[in-house]
C-alpha cells in the first residue's frame, strides 16, 4: 500500500526541522534494520528485562521459525530464492507475532493456519512491516513522514490498534492547512474518523489556505462533496467556486477528458449542487459562475432573478450561510422601550456604530408589524462609513407575529468588524407600519464570562435615515460573534 504522492513531502515540511520524528518523545527512526544472523553466546545474560530480550530477537534469525518476504518484486525461483528488487526477507517468531496480533494468531494457529516457513507479503512495504514488528517485539514506535501512512495501513491490516493510534497521533501533530486535504483523503481511505474530523476542523478554520494547497485538486469526488456540504467553511462562496473549477479541470485530466465546460460539469456531478450560489453577490456571480459555462442558461437566468427581484424564484441551490465561527452567539439591544408606529416608504433606516474589539456581525434584530402577523421584504447592509464601501448585504424577507419582539435577519456570511472603525448599519424594509424602539443608548456593553467586554458606541447617521437615530427608530439589535 503506497502513500499518496505528495503526502510525504507535505508531512516532512510540516515536521519542520524535526526530520522524521517519532511519536510522543520517541526518537527518530534508526538507519535501516540489518537482520541479525549470528547468534551470540549467552546473550540472555546481557539483557536485564523481558522487554530487552524480546527486543534482541527483533529481525533476528536467532530462534526464528518463520520468514516474511515483504514488498513487491520480481518472480523468485522457488520459495527459497533470493528476494526480488524492492523486497526484503525478514525473520520473525510466530509466538511473538501471535501474542501481539489476532491476524497473525489466526495465520499461525487458526483453522486454516499456514505451515509454510516463508510467507510472501507483496502489498506491505518493508519499512512499514519492520515498524510493525519493532512495536510487537519492544513497544518501540519509530515512524516518520515517509513511513507513517504505510505503517498505518500495516497496523490496520494486522489489527494492532495501539500502533495505529500512534500513527494517527503523529499525523495529528503535523496536521496543517496545506496538508489537510491530503490527510483527509487518507483518513477516509483508512477509516480513521478521528483524524478525518481533525482535518475537517483545520479546513474550516483555514479554508482559503487549504484549498490553495496542491493536495486539494487530488481529492476524490466523495471527499469534495463531504467538504462542500459543510456549513462551517470560512471562505467566500465565489472563491470556493473558483477552487471547485480547478478541481474539475484536474479531474478532467485524470479521466483523460478534454477540459471543456461540459466535461467540467460532468465530472462535478452532484458536487455542483453543493455550491451555494445564492450566497454570492450579484457582481461575484456575474464575474464567475455566470460566465463559466458550467451552469445551464436557465440556471443562470434563475439565479440572476433570485438576486434582483422579489418575490424570489425558487432555485435548486442552498442559501444557508456558512460560518466557521466558534463560541456563543451574542446580541445587544440599544433601546430600553418599545413603541408604535414606524412607517416605511422606501427609505433606509440607518445607524452608525463603532466597537472596541474585533467581532463578526452575522445579522440584525428588526421590529415587525403592529397589525398582526405579516411578511416583510428587507435589504440589510453594513457599510464602512469613511470609505462608503458595502462590506455585506442580503436581500431577504422575514415573518413577524404582530408582537413587539424583534425578528432575526441574517447576512449571507459573517462580516468582520474592526475596532475603532466607523460602520453604518442599514435596513430597507417594505411592509406595513412596525413597532420601534425609544430611550436609546449611546453605549451598550456586552459582557461574556469567556471573553472580554464588547462595547458598542452608537451615532446618528447623517442624511436621509428614515428617522432612525440614537434615541429611537429601527435596527434595535446587532447579532454577532466575538
Amino acid at each position: 500500500m503506497a502513500a499518496a504522492g505528495g503526502l510525504e513531502a507535505a508531512l516532512a515540511t510540516a515536521a519542520g526541522n524535526e526530520g522524521p520524528a517519532g511519536v510522543a518523545g520517541v526518537p527518530a527512526p534508526a538507519p535501516p534494520v540489518m537482520v541479525q544472523r549470528e547468534p551470540a553466546y549467552n546473550w540472555q545474560a546481557t539483557k536485564r528485562s523481558l522487554r530487552e530480550r524480546f527486543a534482541f530477537l527483533f529481525a533476528n534469525e536467532l530462534l526464528s521459525d518463520v520468514r516474511f518476504v515483504v514488498g513487491k518484486g520480481g518472480s523468485r525461483a522457488g520459495g527459497g530464492g533470493a528476494p526480488g528488487p524492492g523486497q526484503q526477507r525478514i525473520p520473525a517468531h510466530r509466538f511473538v507475532l501471535a501474542a501481539g496480533s489476532a491476524v497473525f494468531d489466526a495465520m499461525f494457529n487458526g483453522g486454516m493456519a499456514t505451515t509454510s516457513a516463508e510467507i510472501e507479503l507483496p502489498d506491505v512495504e518493508p519499512a512499514a512491516f519492520l515498524a510493525l514488528l519493532r512495536f510487537l517485539y519492544s513497544d518501540e514506535v519509530q515512524i516518520g513522514p515517509e513511513t507513517v501512512m504505510t505503517t498505518l495501513y500495516t497496523a490496520k491490516k494486522y489489527a494492532v490498534p495501539a500502533l495505529e493510534a500512534h500513527c494517527v497521533e503523529f499525523l495529528t501533530k503535523h496536521l496543517r492547512a496545506d496538508n489537510a486535504f491530503m490527510l483527509l483523503t487518507q483518513a477516509r481511505l483508512f477509516d480513521e474518523p478521528q483524524l478525518a474530523s481533525l482535518c475537517l476542523d483545520t479546513i474550516d478554520k483555514s479554508t482559503m489556505d487549504a484549498i490553495s494547497a496542491e493536495g486539494f485538486t487530488d481529492i476524490d469526488i466523495d471527499t469534495l462533496c463531504a467538504v462542500l456540504e459543510r456549513d462551517t467553511l470560512s471562505i467566500r462562496e465565489s472563491r470556493l467556486f473558483g477552487a471547485v473549477v480547478r478541481w474539475a479541470e484536474a479531474e478532467c485530466q485524470r479521466q483523460q477528458l478534454p477540459v471543456t465546460s461540459a466535461n467540467k460539469q460532468k465530472v462535478l456531478g452532484k458536487a455542483l449542487s453543493l455550491i451555494r450560489f445564492p450566497l454570492m453577490t450579484i457582481e461575484e456571480f456575474a464575474a464567475g459562475p455566470a460566465q463559466s459555462g458550467i451552469l445551464s442558461d436557465r440556471e443562470v437566468v434563475n439565479l440572476f432573478l433570485h438576486f434582483t427581484v422579489n418575490p424570489k424564484p425558487r432555485v435548486d441551490y442552498i442559501d444557508r450561510p456558512r460560518c466557521c465561527l466558534r463560541g456563543k452567539e451574542c446580541s445587544i439591544n440599544r433601546f430600553q422601550q418599545v413603541e408604535s408606529r414606524w412607517g416605511y416608504s422606501g427609505t433606509s433606516d440607518r445607524i452608525r456604530f463603532t466597537v472596541n474589539r474585533r467581532i463578526s456581525i452575522v445579522g440584525f434584530g428588526l421590529y415587525g408589524s403592529i397589525h398582526g402577523p405579516t411578511d416583510y421584504q428587507v435589504n440589510i447592509q453594513i457599510i464602512e462609513y469613511e470609505k462608503n464601501q458595502t462590506l455585506g448585504q442580503n436581500d431577504t424577507g422575514f415573518s413577524c407575529d404582530g408582537t413587539a419582539s424583534t425578528f432575526r435577519v441574517m447576512f449571507k456570511e459573517p462580516i468582520e468588524i474592526l475596532p475603532t472603525v466607523c460602520y453604518t448599519a442599514c435596513a430597507t424594509l417594505k411592509g406595513p407600519d412596525s413597532h420601534y424602539g425609544t430611550k436609546g443608548l449611546k453605549k451598550v456593553i456586552h459582557e461574556s464570562p469567556t471573553s472580554s467586554k464588547t462595547c458598542f458606541f452608537f451615532f446618528s447617521s447623517p442624511g436621509n435615515n428614515n428617522g432612525t437615530s440614537i434615541e429611537d427608530g429601527q435596527i434595535p439589535e446587532i447579532i454577532f460573534y466575538t
